[in-house]
């Protein structure tokens, strides 16, 4: 089988390996001409056999909508597009609609595996219609891990559900890193703990809580389990906000993965405009001591000195104790 690949960056090109190491011919192209096989889509295609099948693994949004659109002007009536990226599962049925209209099919294939995939296979989800993934079949046993097709690979439903799928799997996953990350926390805060590298690795086996994202924390922890060298910022690629914008499209209730998705957002920021205004709500209501903010929004100093707790009377007019006290 040949096929052609769009996208050769951290995952397109070990998928291109993976795929050749398979026995899968790949002709690939990039715009880095340093590692791409061909020098345009047009070329792309030409090098291809009809009907062809090409796979689109380029950034969701703009550039994967660049790309289907020129190889909408490119390819012909039997050719099959498989959109493999992060794409936003309502986007597929416009690709396969638009495509379609020229005769051109399209399949979408929600991918998990991220750089170790080269190794260990990818998790595939792929939606679309039955036959068209059936001609697909040897790209996807081929990138799929070892074992069981079932354990690697689902066809989820119509075109869309690949992606549908792969947005939960995200979803879940921000849950999941979530709960590791506040039980790291909590063990590195308390005194009598003085391993916590050896807690989670203790867990590695045995455990109800084992899993490869908690073997990849071990890994991060094992030179520093105090993590000196990361600052506690996380972005979010977008997946998890989808998953809970359908959350509330379908009135399923989702606390553990909205929490988990608030608290990236949290880690933006260098000073919590909504924690001042606690600080400055406990202050009102019980004269609670507030802190005073240096030049770098409290991680600084304050005249020479390291921020530190202002007494209510010299920083904010204390208010009533919750309401039940008096103030001069």
């Amino acid at each position: 089988m040949h096929i052609g690949l769009v996208g050769l960056g951290k995952m397109g090109g070990n998928m291109r390996t993976r795929l050749r190491n398979a026995g899968i011919e790949v002709t690939g192209y990039d715009r880095n001409p340093d590692i791409s096989d061909a020098g345009s889509l047009e070329d792309l295609v030409k090098a291809l056999p009809a009907p062809r099948v090409v796979w689109v693994m380029v950034p969701a949004g703009g550039p994967t909508d660049a790309t289907i659109d020129e190889l909408a002007g490119l390819l012909e009536a039997d050719d099959l597009v498989i959109d493999g990226g992060n794409s936003k599962f309502t986007d597929d049925a416009r690709h396969s609609e638009e495509l379609g209209a020229k005769g051109i099919n399209f399949v979408d294939c929600g991918v998990s595996g991220g750089v170790w995939g080269l190794k260990n296979g990818y998790g595939l989800m792929v939606g679309g219609d039955a036959a068209l993934v059936e001609r697909a079949m040897p790209v996807f046993d081929a990138l799929r891990p070892e074992g069981p097709r079932e354990e690697g690979f689902v066809h989820a439903g119509a075109a869309g559900a690949g992606h549908y799928a792969k947005m939960v799997h995200n979803g879940i996953e921000y849950g999941l890193m979530q709960a590791y990350a506040e039980g790291y926390e909590l063990l590195l805060a308390k005194d009598i703990v003085t391993d916590v590298h050896g807690c989670f690795q203790a867990w590695t086996r045995g455990t109800v809580v084992r899993s490869w994202l908690l073997d990849l924390l071990v890994k991060a922890l094992e030179p520093d389990q105090k993590l000196s060298a990361i600052r506690g910022y996380a972005v979010d690629s977008g997946e998890g906000r989808w998953t809970v914008e359908e959350a509330i499209n379908n009135a399923v209730p989702m606390p553990v993965i909205s929490a988990a998705l608030f608290a990236r957002f949290a880690s933006r920021q260098d000073d919590s405009p909504a924690m001042k205004a606690v600080a400055a709500l406990r202050n009102q209501f019980g004269g609670h001591a507030v802190t005073a903010a240096g030049p770098t929004s409290g991680a600084g100093e304050v005249d020479g000195a390291a921020a530190q707790d202002v007494d209510a009377e010299h920083a904010v007019t204390a208010g009533p104790s919750s309401g039940t006290g008096e103030t001069h």
